[in-house]
Formats: structure tokens, sequence, C-alpha cells
């Protein structure tokens, strides 16, 4: 008995093709294999060819592992029957693929002249920066010609931005927005039957249901390869079509069977959701051959019994026996087809484990990040309406010109600002729960809907899993989406969204998918009269760990504007995901110190106004030279501009007030030469103490280059925020920061 199962399946297929007798009946190449069957011989030796192709992925995976020379060896081993779904897509139909789509791949290819697919893919296998799609970053399925955006994920998250573009593919075309696409065309993501119960493809396949329940078009084909199993645990038989084959809303087609009989039924399915817009399930019972992946011994948990079951239901030999049968090929045609597949594809492994890799921290994270100040100031000032079409988006006065005297709230700036933009971007557009016609919880998004239409404005179901998927599907197709998550708390919900996926794609893809977006998420405590954890979170710690996100956090009405027109700039010309922080319990304040003096209300800033991520936020207190440098954010901000001025008053203590605005990244140099001038730096961080905010970092950059003066931070406690006044023993407040600041200085506040 042997534990090589690859060379097994392997010599299983030599053998039948060895001993196989040719048709004394054989077909015509543009022949059916059967009468009335959609698949021609000529359409079964291709996708044989195909399937041949990808198996021969596999292999060389393997054994270019044995000599350390590849890095990826989860195959598409035994899934081979996806290349029928290849065959008959077209190009542009985008694609979300999982990662055992060799055989769709290769079919697709194969409508592109000039394709290499499989030298492609073994670029990717051996991490070598000349693969075309990660260029090393990883392996992935993906290719910009073929429109198939790479995805990571092994548990479906991808799902919920392929339902995001089949839902943006018919809101593109009703804004008049240019997609590249045909008004025809529709979406496929693929995943697994273990998959298919995560969250994150219930979520998905809900949306589409729940988008076709209230007639809007969705069409998007799922498409279930139903191996039995996710690693060991098994998939109970018959649950995937117990759980998807009846539900309302969703059509279901289940291809099985011998391969032409297999292509009538995605064919079915294809032009169904073609013709409908409807969304479809497309259940494709296949078999996993050679375990997950390459360091997966399954004979540990499947007998030997069982796996030589799996075996003999090769898609492989059961093609090759239909070709045979039919007549649609020879033994000798096929065993020429392996054998010469075989050659070219370990010649093909050889030569790309010999091309250069990824060596420098430069390469590797360049994609990750672009950003081109310039060009984001200058798309930042373009298009911007003239003061007559101004007037009439206003209703005859312009935000500039309005309040008492020319002062706006910060919830007031963000509003104007994104009917600003809203007005000069015909691209973007605005959503989420209750954003349409309510205007928002908040009443931020008030009066959009009414002016720009519930095309370019409008709400979603509750769900921030599917919230964010469709803000990554119309980023996909060159729109400009702002949707709004309702409170920070809740992003959690889907923070893989942003994680996984969104923040992810330019660096696998090598920028060459982008999906934009500015998402705008109300949260931070400090809000009077309505509270509780969920509506005061004090938390952005798993927002500043993912890499590449921008984090903009304004505190002041003017700055909202000038950096939601930043952000959005930044977004559209350099492809970024901007999570955009409004302090919920600023949005409406008037007052700095004392209730009626107006000091937290600002003038609106017209466009083109701009603020840029690393634009600091600088106030100064009178009194001669500061001695203490305060640096804070949001409601922190007002916090420490209402202690500078009692450190001023009662102390005699000058200090200069930094508002940092952008959270991520944060601007180190700036801060560093601030530090250096003032000579203590007291940060005020109004998030929970341990890896929530920016303190932690902060003052580790400037201890690490050995900044000379003192150095200290005011933090929330470790704590969920309660409900009520208990929310000022775990919050930081105002008496705090001015003791804290006298204690930096070396002076003991008096009792």
């Amino acid at each position: 008995m042997t534990w090589d199962r690859v060379a097994v399946v392997e010599a299983s297929l030599d053998a039948y093709l060895a001993g196989a007798v040719a048709s004394s009946a054989p077909i015509g190449r543009e022949d059916p294999l059967r009468p009335g069957a959609g698949l021609t011989a000529r359409m079964a030796v291709e996708l044989f060819e195909d399937q041949v192709l990808s198996r021969q992925l596999d292999v060389a995976a393997r054994e270019l592992k044995k000599t350390n020379r590849s890095f990826y060896t989860i195959g598409s081993a035994g899934h081979e029957q996806n290349a029928v779904v290849g065959a008959q897509l077209r190009i542009d139909d985008p694609a979300f693929l999982h990662y055992r789509s060799g055989g769709f791949m290769m079919s697709r290819a194969r409508q592109l002249a000039g394709s290499t697919p499989a030298f492609d893919a073994l670029l990717g296998i051996v991490a070598s920066s000349e693969d075309p799609i990660a260029q090393g970053r990883h392996k992935v399925w993906g290719s910009r010609a073929l429109w198939v955006p790479p995805q990571t994920s092994t548990i479906a998250s991808h799902l919920p931005k392929a339902v995001g573009l089949a839902f943006s593919l018919a809101r593109a075309r009703r804004i008049g927005a240019e997609t590249g696409l045909p008004a025809d065309a529709i979406v496929l993501c693929s995943f697994g039957d273990a998959s298919a119960n995560h969250a994150t493809a219930l979520a998905a396949i809900n949306t589409a249901r729940y988008a076709a329940r209230i007639g809007l078009p969705m069409p998007v084909l799922f498409l279930c390869e139903d191996n039995g199993g996710g690693i060991s645990v098994p998939t109970p038989t018959g649950w995937i079509q117990e759980t998807f084959a009846s539900q309302p809303h969703l059509g279901y087609v289940r291809a099985d069977g011998a391969v032409d009989e297999i292509w009538d039924s995605v064919a079915s399915a294809i032009h169904t959701v073609r013709g409908t817009r409807q969304p479809l399930f497309l259940h494709m019972p296949t078999v996993r051959l050679w375990g997950h992946a390459g360091s997966d011994a399954e004979q540990t948990y499947r007998s030997l019994v069982e796996i030589e079951e799996t075996e003999a239901a090769d898609p492989l030999l059961a093609n090759a026996a239909r070709l045979i049968e039919t007549g649609a090929a020879t033994p000798a045609q096929l065993r020429e087809i392996v054998r010469d597949t075989r050659e070219r594809v370990a010649a093909a492994g050889d030569e790309a484990a010999r091309r250069p890799r990824l060596a420098t921290t430069a390469a590797v994270t360049a994609p990750l990040a672009p950003y081109h100040p310039d060009r984001v100031e200058i798309r930042a000032g373009e298009s911007i309406l003239d003061d007559a079409a101004r007037r009439e988006l206003f209703g005859g006065t312009l935000p500039e010109e309005s309040g008492a005297p020319t002062a706006r709230t910060l919830a007031g700036c963000i509003n104007a600002a994104l009917a600003d933009e809203m007005a000069r971007r015909p691209e973007l557009i605005v959503f989420g729960q209750d954003v349409g016609r309510k205007g928002g919880v908040y009443n931020v998004t008030n009066g959009l809907q009414r002016r720009f239409g519930a095309a370019r404005v409008f709400d979603t179901l509750l769900d921030e899993t599917s919230i964010l998927g469709i803000a990554q599907g119309a980023g996909h197709l060159g729109l400009l989406p702002v949707p709004e998550i309702q409170y920070l708390a809740y992003l959690h919900n889907a923070l893989d969204q942003l994680r996984g996926e969104a923040a992810s794609l330019q660096f696998f893809s090598s920028d060459q998918f982008r999906n934009p977006m500015v998402v705008r998420v109300p949260g931070l405590a400090y809000q009077k009269g309505f509270g509780g954890h969920f509506h005061n979170d004090n938390s952005i710690g798993a927002l500043r760990d993912i890499p590449g996100l921008v984090i903009a956090c304004p505190s002041r009405g003017d700055d909202g504007a000038r950096m939601l027109r930043g952000a959005i700039a930044l977004a559209q010309e350099d492809g970024r995901v901007v999570v955009f922080l409004e302090p919920i319990a600023l949005y409406h304040e008037k007052d700095l110190e004392a209730d009626g003096d107006a000091g937290w209300l600002t003038p609106y800033p017209a466009p083109p106004e701009v603020l840029l991520p690393g634009e600091l936020g600088l106030y100064e207190t009178d009194g001669g030279d500061p001695q203490l440098l305060i640096v804070s954010y949001a409601n922190g901000l007002r916090l420490s501009l209402q202690a500078a001025q009692r450190l001023r008053a009662q102390h005699g203590v000058a200090s200069r007030v930094v508002d940092l605005r952008w959270l991520n990244p944060l601007p180190f140099d700036e801060l560093r030469a601030h530090a250096t001038e003032v000579g203590n730096v007291l940060v005020v961080d109004e998030c929970r103490r341990t890896g929530a905010g920016v303190a932690d970092a902060i003052v580790a950059d400037l201890a690490e280059h050995e900044f000379a003066g003192s150095l200290a931070s005011v933090r929330a406690a470790d704590s969920f925020v309660p409900l009520g006044t208990a929310t000022s023993a775990v919050l930081v407040g105002t008496e705090q920061i001015v003791d804290r600041a006298m204690q930096a200085l070396g002076q003991a506040v008096p009792a």
C-alpha cells in the first residue's frame, strides 16, 4: 500500500487509457455527445485538455514542494468539472473564485488568445514576482484580462462583494455610470459546501434573495462545489440540497452526472440568471482528491476504503470514459493529451521556479497603500459646480452663507459636504441602514435622497456584512461608494469585509483591481442621554490593525467638510479604503466652554478647500511659549482645549494642542518635531487604555526616538462604556487631563 496518492491517481488514469478500446462509431468534431446535448466533441476534448492541465498544476505544485521550490499545495484535483462553468461564462462576466478553481481558469483563459494560464499559475505557486496578478504576494486565481479579481478567502468571505457587484450592475446603468460590462453580464462566485455554512455566505445569499424579493435585479450565480466535507469534517449527505434547493427567491440547479449532462445543467443555470436577472444556486457535486493540501494527511481521518472510493470517482476518469464511449475521442488522442500536458507543465514548473521573487519590504508593500497627494489634491478640486448651480442645489442659500452668523455643526458641515460631493461626482453613491428617507439616525444624510434620488441615496437591509459587500462590488465597477455603518460597535460584525477583503485587494492584485470607498462610521463615546456600549464604542484598535486602511476622524465642522473631500478624493484617485469616523457626541455640539458660547460652531468651508492625511490641527493658548504639547483627537480635542484653558487660567501653563485628525497613518514625523520644540508631551486618548486607540503608538514612537522631555498619557479605562452617569468613571474627563498635565510638568495640583 502506498500513501503517495498522487501517483496512484495518475497511474489509474494511465491504466484506463492504456486498456480502453475506441468506439466503433466515432462522431464528428461538431457533433453533440448525444442527441440534443449542447456539448460537442470538439468542446468536450477541449474541456478534457483544460482539466488535465489543471490536474498537472496540482501535481507540479507537490513535486516542486519536495525540493522547497513551491509554497502552495491547495489544489483543484477532483473539482475539475468547474471547467464546464469557465467554458460557458463570458470573459465579461465577473468571477469571484475560491481556491479549487484551476479547471475554471484554464477553460476561461482559452477564450482569450495569447493567454498562458498554466505558467501564470505556476509563477504564483512558486511565489515569483513575475506572477502577473499577485506578483508573488500570494497564490491566487486572478486576472485583470479575464475579469477575475483575486480572492484569498477560504470561508466564503468573497460572496458579499460578488453580490454587491451583481447589485451594482443595474445601479450603475441607472445613474449613467460606465462599467465596461454589457447590460446582460452576470456575476459568478464559487465556494465549497463547508463554506456554505459560514455566516458570511449565508448573509450574502440572504441579501441576494432579499433584493429579488423587493424587485431589484440580482444576476448572481452561486456555484457550490460540494465535495462532501471541510478538511476532516463531513457535510451531512443531502445537506446542501436540503438547505438551498427550496429557498424562496433563489433558483436551484443541480449539475451532476456525465460531463455532457453537467454541461446542459450549467447552460440552463447561466441562461436563467442572464435572462431573469435573479440569483441562482448551482449545486455541483465533486470529490476532493489528495487531501485538503499537501500537508494534509487525510489517512489520519479517512479510511483507505473511503480514499479509494473517492479516487474511483475521479472526474478525469469519468470524462475520459465518456469521450471514448461516445466516439468524441480515441484513447490514443487522450493519452497524447495527458503525456504532452505532463511534459509541458513539468518543464514550465522548473522554469517558474527559476524566476525572481520579492525580496525587499518596499517591493512587497508597493501596492498596499498608494498615495499621490498632489494628484489627490487636484482630484479634490475638480468639477466644482459654479455658484448658480450650487445655489440651486442648496435651495438658493449656500451653506457657507447660512447659520448664525455663518456657523455650522459637525453634522451640518458633513451633510453639506456630501451634497457638494454628490453634485460634482455623479458616480458617488450613499447607502446604509436608515440613510435614505429618514436621513440617518443623527440626521447627517438628511435631504440627500430628495436631492439626488433613490438610485444614488438608498437604504439597505440591516446587515453590515452586506453593506460593505455592496460597497466593494460597486467600487469594482468604478462607482464611488460612501456606505454608512450605523455605529462603530456594529462594524465589528463585519470587520473582515474590510480587513480580509476590501483593504487587501490592491495588495493581492498588484493594484490591478480596486474597490475604493469611504465608510462613514458614527462612533466613539460621550453621548448624553443615550448610551451603553453599542452606541458608545471607544475602540479603534481593530481598525488600526488593518494594513493600508486610512482612518479619518474630524472633530469640528470645518475640518469634517475638508477631510471628507480629502477622503473621497483619496479613494477616487488612489483606490484607497477610508474609514471616516464621526464622533457622535460632537455631531450637534455648539459650545466649547460654557452653554451658549458657540465655541464649537464653524463656518462651512466651500469647495475646493481640502485636508489630506497628515495635516494636523494646531491650537495655541495665550501666555508665551508653550510648555506642554497636548496631542488628541475627536472628543479628546474638545476636552483638551477645555483643559488647556484651565491650565492657563489656574496654573499659568501655556499649551499647544494638536488635533491629529487622521488616525491612520499617524503623522509621526510631525509629532516628533512638535514634541522636540515644546519639550513635554501629554497624549489624550479617549479610547480604552490597552491597544484601543493611538496613545500606545505615539508614546512608543517618541520613546524609540529618544525623546528627552516628559512623556505622559491620559486614556479611558479598559471597560465597556456603561449606561448613564457611570460613564464618567471610565471615560477621560477634563480634570484628569489637567491633573496629568501638571504631573507631567512635575507640578502638583493643589488639593
